[in-house]
């Protein structure tokens, strides 16, 4: 029986947490006890201080990594980078803005009814109307250890990229000593993650049971139309923007598609990009990509391309406010897709990730990030799609280099390792 029980996987231990917490809310609902579920709430919120207890630390350390580390590789291949980050930049802030209108369009957390945290009115981070001078001046920390301690996102990311920045102008052992520091911490931090996402199926479970018990199934509903609206704002993405993308750069759609099948397949039953990353490398090179751009685009891209994870994070962030009855105006949600943008680079590649990155989004914006657990009892599902888009977006953007560079060849057939066995 334990061996059993060892073999089942952390997503269906989630979903089965997620099930035993609906069936509590409406059996205490139906007795006429709620609070026997909403008594539930500080299993929920004991998780979701472990999670909070990594944003600082795993965002400092990816930022640091991904901008300083690349710093050789930047000078050495120069016009390549430049490219390749404005590319990354433009598709992805496209990417947040189809997330942003498809959310403003269903709105998919209207009817939660989720109580938005005590503390500070929602929307720009300390509760002002967001001036362009105000904005500024939240941006900038007056101490990092103040910004961490008050998780303050967007001025952990200021700091952090300045601290990359003097780091990459470093020379020697001085900057391999903090390299290998920051290395060393991102990726303990993501070992913690592991460990934190353990508990898990406890800590939503009872998140559920309080959310259901306290505003009934209506919430599962909502959820339902979060995962639809999600998957058809990724449909309307690679329809609105890879697509035509790939017809400008003329990437040959076929060769394309049959190179991208199988890491795709990886990426939707991992729900991890990395774990389909060897194949897909191999694959673009196999249909004409050279080898010294996939080497370069590929990793920069998980970095800095994550199309998938940032129109997920988008409709997340807006689905809370939504659910918590606060209206957000066009310059909050702004300013909240510009936190997400930044905050975003080189953790979303992870799995559960993203997690992290909109619990500290929301508390920055004085939202309920208590939601984040209602939303993870269904994540598995949308980070398959989220998963994938990232790495077709990848893969399509070491293509578009290539013939940016002038360096794609057309006249290398793909052949698949089947048909070079035969």
């Amino acid at each position: 029986m334990w061996n059993f029980l060892r073999r089942i996987s952390l997503t269906w231990w989630i979903f089965i947490g997620m099930v035993l917490g609906v069936a509590l809310g409406v059996i205490a609902r139906e007795v006429g006890h709620p609070e026997y579920a909403t008594a539930l709430r500080p299993i929920s919120t004991t998780f979701l201080r472990m999670i909070k207890s990594i944003i600082v630390p795993i965002i400092f350390g990816t930022l640091v990594v991904g901008i300083a580390g690349h710093g050789d590789d930047m000078k050495r291949v120069g016009r390549l980078a430049l490219k390749s980050l404005i590319y990354f930049e433009i598709v992805t802030t496209l990417a947040l803005f189809i997330g942003l209108f498809a959310v403003n369009f269903v709105k998919p957390g209207i009817g939660v009814s989720l109580k938005p945290p005590t503390g500070g009115p929602a929307g720009l981070p300390g509760g002002e109307q967001p001036t362009f001078a105000s904005v500024l001046e939240h941006i900038v920390p007056q101490s990092f250890f103040e910004a961490a301690f008050q998780n303050q996102i967007l001025q952990i990311v200021f700091w952090s990229v300045l601290f990359a920045i003097g780091l990459s102008q470093v020379r020697g052992r001085p900057k391999e000593a903090m390299l290998g520091f920051c290395e060393g911490l991102a990726e303990v931090m993501f070992r913690f993650t592991a460990i934190v996402m353990k508990f898990a199926p406890i800590g939503i479970g009872a998140a559920i049971a309080y959310t259901v018990g306290h505003a009934g199934l209506d919430v599962l509903k909502n959820l339902a139309l979060l995962i639809i609206t999600l998957y058809g704002a990724l449909v309307v993405f690679g329809l609105l923007v890879l697509y035509p993308v790939a017809r400008i750069a003329r990437v040959p759609l076929v060769p394309f598609v049959r190179a991208i099948k199988e890491p795709a397949l990886i990426a939707f039953s991992t729900t991890s990009s990395e774990a389909a990353l060897p194949k897909a490398m191999e694959q673009m090179e196999a249909i004409g990509v050279p080898r010294r751009i996939v080497a370069f685009v590929m990793p920069t891209g998980y970095s800095f391309n994550l199309d998938g994870s940032t129109l997920y994070l988008a409709v997340a962030s807006i689905f809370v406010a939504q659910a918590a009855g606060v209206h957000l105006s066009l310059g909050q949600q702004l300013l909240m897709m510009l936190t997400l943008m930044l905050t975003s680079k080189g953790v979303a590649a992870v799995p559960r990730a993203s997690l992290v990155i909109l619990t500290g989004t929301l508390a920055s914006f004085h939202l309920p990030v208590e939601a984040v657990l209602v939303i993870l009892g269904v994540d598995e599902i949308m980070d398959m799609a989220r998963t994938t888009v990232n790495l077709i977006g990848n893969c399509l953007a070491t293509v578009v280099m290539a013939r940016w560079e002038g360096e794609y060849d057309d006249s290398r057939p793909f052949v698949t390792k089947a048909a070079d066995a035969a």
